[in-house]
């Protein structure tokens, strides 16, 4: 309870500086605060960098800020009318963190790779882009090269007075009230009815917390990926059309300051929001076209900007613009996520778009049912965001110089990108005005049904029916021209049937959820052990390099302060200053030789080695063992 209430304390304290600036510009809303309270760590982060100082220096400017900004937050009365019901979907919130707490488990897999950037952020002084890498002569991630959401969670910790680790583990149940209230908003924002707002909620929730069982990635809300996807790009949706509806300057800056959040957080997720934005612009190209233009100019803008910095670091990276070889290379590695004709002809297989169980499966199918919704905004979002995003991701001609710029291993993942609560939402609405009431039961056994035949592929790599992405693709173009031929058709009903039928088919997902609700997992078997962790934070001076395995050298980057002389390749940037795999070999030759030269060429002046490694050859050349326990052994150079 004690660490509870310190986390939640810390994360109010980090939203407080947005809140403050948001009121300041007259803005309202968990978007609007959330957007300020990352962009504001972002400013005083990049200036902590500049100046290579702390983080307690961060978190000064992050306060002062807000000290700034609070005269003309009280003068300022914010636009908009509130946010209706915010108290229940707060307290729903809550209710699901606190479900989220006990499953958590253990810190795994990526999560240690964030943990690594947040404990030195949070440890070192004299802080820089580069101090943050797991490699002390390595290169920064194109993903994560400035560190934005690494910083917010280490301020947490920091406020908090808490270890890193335990903001990883549980600063997800902190977020779970803060998720809902964005998806809340989005949906009102794009449907214009609290509602539908609801609904599309309820679908959101339905779809990414509780159809995978365990979870899903609720319990990683923490991590950069998890986050812009379920707290930035919901948020970026409600001030994209907060905008829309009633355009401004401020309205602009905040806009343009959560595209700067999402494209430090993860670049690729920045583009794939605006991909299906590009979409809806296109369909709405004969209404209101100067409003989306200049909504889309705010928030691409920074975001290209943010490109432009990086690209760089990205030129660097193996995965962008790869030779034959490697693209070969990923082509067998994704093999059942790709449809290949050659090796310039393939695209992304369809039922990889619908995996994610009854609720995607539906949503596809009723894509089309938008076009009879034509006068309304969230018609042109669904209708243009899936076309656009599913033509991207299934059309061969496209796909291979799409999967170039971004990676085959992004480019995967933008099939997440369709909007498919929105089109849920907005279907049921279409269907609620033929069936009325009749569409309570229809949309209960519908939902049983689909989870029944479709549960969805969480990790079994049997993907869904592959019929409903093309009935959305080709359904969604017909749906098009019906709209330009129809553009005043509004057949929908937005009040609380509509809403009701969207609960009632999300009902069986939520039952499946809960009858798999535990931790996916509960153990680590390479952890490492309590009595090294003390040795190497009391007694390895911070920034030194360590010299192990790669699954140890792995944990030891999350839960020291300190660098390592190899990481797992799936874990790690392959850049060319990074080498990965040359690592790799060069641990390999260790393991077979104990030749010591090799982490001395690293520059490592500690090894630590598992009992079952070659120890007696280090031993053979003079080392000494400087600390011993029933797994590890360590030794200094």
């Amino acid at each position: 309870m004690i660490l509870w209430l310190r986390l939640a304390a810390a994360s109010v304290v980090l939203l407080l500086p947005g809140f403050v600036l948001a009121r300041a510009l007259g803005r309202r809303g968990a978007a609007a605060t959330f957007a300020w309270s990352v962009g504001v760590v972002a400013g005083a982060l990049a200036f902590t960098f500049a100046v290579h100082g702390s983080l307690w220096l961060t978190l000064g400017l992050d306060l002062g800020g807000a000290a700034v900004a609070l005269p003309f937050a009280v003068r300022t009365r914010p636009a908009g009318d509130g946010l209706p019901g915010r108290g229940l979907v707060v307290i729903a919130g809550l209710i699901l963190g606190a479900l989220l707490w006990g499953i958590e488990g253990v810190i795994r897999g990526d999560a240690i790779f964030h943990l690594g950037r947040m404990r030195k952020l949070d440890d070192f002084g004299s802080l820089s882009l580069r101090a943050v890498d797991e490699f002390k002569n390595g290169g920064l991630h194109p993903g994560y090269a400035f560190p934005l959401w690494h910083g917010w969670l280490a301020l947490v910790a920091k406020v908090a007075g808490v270890d890193p680790s335990s903001v990883i583990q549980h600063e997800s149940s902190m977020l779970a009230p803060l998720a809902l209230v964005l998806a809340y908003e989005a949906g009102r924002a794009v449907f214009r009815s609290s509602w539908l707002g609801a609904a599309a909620m309820l679908a959101q929730v339905g779809l990414i917390a509780f159809a995978p069982g365990n979870g899903g990635s609720y319990t990683s809300l923490e991590l950069p990926g998890s986050l812009a996807r379920q707290l930035l790009v919901p948020a970026v949706l409600t001030l994209f059309f907060v905008f829309v509806r009633a355009p401004s300057w401020a309205g602009a800056l905040t806009l343009a300051a959560v595209g700067m959040d999402l494209a430090f957080v993860h670049p690729t997720y920045a583009l794939f929001v605006a991909i299906p934005l590009a979409g809806f612009l296109l369909v709405r190209a004969r209404r209101d076209l100067r409003r989306n233009v200049l909504a889309l100019a705010a928030y691409g803008v920074p975001v290209l900007l943010v490109f432009a910095w990086l690209e760089p670091v990205v030129a660097q990276t193996r995965s962008h613009n790869p030779n034959a070889a490697e693209k070969a290379q990923q082509l067998r590695h994704y093999a059942s996520d790709i449809v290949v004709h050659s090796q310039s002809s393939f695209h992304l297989a369809p039922g990889f778009v619908s995996r994610s169980g009854a609720i995607a499966v539906a949503a596809l199918v009723l894509v089309p049912l938008a076009g009879l919704a034509a006068r309304r905004r969230w018609s042109a979002l669904v209708l243009g965001g899936t076309v656009v995003v599913l033509a991207l991701e299934l059309w061969s001609l496209v796909f291979p110089h799409f999967s170039d710029l971004v990676s085959l291993s992004q480019a995967r993942r933008m099939a997440g990108f369709v909007p498919f609560a929105l089109a849920l939402t907005g279907g049921v609405a279409v269907a609620t005005r033929v069936l009325r009431i009749a569409v309570l039961p229809a949309a209960l056994a519908a939902g049983i049904v689909l989870q029944l035949e479709y549960p969805g592929d969480f990790g079994s790599f049997r993907h869904g029916p592959s019929a409903p992405a093309w009935i959305a693709l080709f359904g969604g173009l017909v749906a098009i021209a019906l709209a330009a031929l129809r553009p005043r058709l509004s057949l929908e009903r937005t009040g609380p049937i509509a809403a009701g039928a969207v609960a009632l088919f999300v009902l069986p997902v939520v039952v499946h959820g809960f009858s798999h609700w535990s931790a996916s997992a509960t153990t680590d078997g390479k952890a490492l052990t309590p009595g090294l962790v003390h040795f190497l934070r009391t007694d390895v001076p911070q920034r030194s390099v360590v010299f192990a395995d790669l699954e140890t050298s792995y944990r030891i980057s999350g839960y020291i302060p300190v660098y390592v002389c190899n990481a797992p390749p799936a874990h790690v940037a392959d850049t060319k200053a990074n080498r990965p795999e040359a690592r790799r070999a060069a641990l390999l030759a260790f393991l077979r030789t104990g030749n010591l030269s090799i982490p001395r060429n690293c520059g490592a002046k500690w090894i630590v080695l598992r009992l079952h490694q070659p120890v007696a050859r280090v031993e053979a050349q003079g080392g000494k063992p400087v600390y011993r326990d029933a797994r590890f052994v360590v030794f200094k150079l």
